[in-house]
């Protein structure tokens, strides 16, 4: 028995019956050899971290542009938070941690340039239908590797396709069809907002726009009056009200109290006057680049030349494109091609 047979048989003798045995994978599109060391779930999560995209996330917005300053959650920090989230709850949960892992890590690779401002861009110019979840599938599949795709397990893909709840969707899923086909799945998507409606208050103190005070006193009441306390209150619930059941739940007055809290940031920060100015500045630059790109392909090709040879339309591959950008990789182009330099600049600067 190696080592990878010896944790295949440890998830058996320990993980609920709800869980998802590796060893029970649907599957990869393309059949590969096992590992030695590694079951399936963990073969995913380490290539995902691995990953060109993955360390993009780095460079890409969660609520404040192109931060500089260590003090405000990029996209990949909001990931590892996700990560950290979730992997409690599934270990709390005795379900499985390397396949909640890898789904965590593996759910916004797809995010646009500038948060969500960059999807709104994309859906009011090409796709009206375009969500960074369906996106992150997309990059795992067909892009990385130079379009060959990481050939991830189905479980892994379906759990970070149905991670998404753009707008004020509800919080849990409310019928089948939002259901990740695994627990895990499930566990991700309440991660994923447990995670942001608390670290996107945090960023929102550090940066000035709201105050201590302001935050609800209910709120407060409820779910904790520190960033660490409603995470520690929203985890514990999820974690007591979920043990030895089908799906993930919370219970209701947590479940509201999330919802509200998340309500409370939509109106305080999201739409804050100094956020959507920002925003409105970033959709600029990515519809003049769409435009850009749209006339002149070869800016793309000569930044990722296999694109030239997939058999997708211009639309595609330009919006494919834009999605993979980093915020500065945008501002950047953008300045190269629409500001004037000053003869003693040189475009680097």
């Amino acid at each position: 028995m190696n080592i990878r047979e010896r944790i295949e048989q440890r998830e058996k003798d320990t993980l609920k019956s709800q869980a998802s045995l590796s060893i029970l994978t649907k599957g990869r599109k393309i059949k590969e050899e096992k590992d030695s060391l590694r079951t399936e779930y963990m073969r995913d999560r380490d290539r995902i971290i691995h990953s060109e995209s993955f360390r993009r996330l780095k460079h890409k917005t969660q609520v404040f542009l192109a931060p500089r300053s260590e003090e405000f959650r990029t996209r990949l920090t909001h990931t590892l938070e996700v990560s950290q989230i979730a992997r409690t709850i599934s270990r709390a949960l005795d379900l499985n941690e390397d396949l909640t892992e890898a789904i965590a890590l593996g759910h916004d690779v797809g995010h646009t340039p500038f948060g969500h401002a960059g999807e709104d861009v994309i859906r009011e110019i090409a796709y009206p239908d375009f969500k960074h979840s369906h996106q992150s599938v997309r990059v795992l599949e067909s892009i990385e590797k130079k379009g060959k795709g990481l050939n991830l397990t189905l479980e892994v893909l379906d759990g970070i396709e149905k991670h998404s709840k753009t707008g004020n969707i509800e919080i849990l899923p409310e019928n089948s069809d939002e259901f990740s086909c695994t627990i895990e799945g499930e566990i991700v998507r309440i991660s994923d907002i447990i995670a942001y409606v608390n670290h996107d208050i945090d960023d929102a103190i550090s940066s000035g726009i709201l105050n201590e005070n302001d935050l609800p006193k209910e709120l407060i009441e409820l779910l904790g009056s520190s960033h660490a306390d409603r995470i520690n209150v929203m985890v514990n619930d999820v974690i007591e009200q979920s043990a030895d059941r089908k799906h993930i739940v919370m219970s209701d007055d947590i479940h509201n109290g999330t919802k509200n809290l998340r309500n409370f940031l939509f109106n305080r920060v999201y739409k804050h006057p100094i956020i959507e100015n920002e925003m409105k500045k970033a959709k600029k630059i990515l519809y003049e680049l769409f435009e850009l790109f749209t006339k002149d392909m070869d800016i793309i090709y000569n930044e990722i030349p296999f694109f030239k040879e997939r058999e997708e339309d211009k639309k595609r591959n330009v919006v494919d494109y834009l999605a993979l950008m980093t915020d500065y990789e945008a501002i950047r182009l953008f300045y190269r091609f629409y500001i004037p330099k000053s003869f003693f600049i040189s475009e680097q600067e």
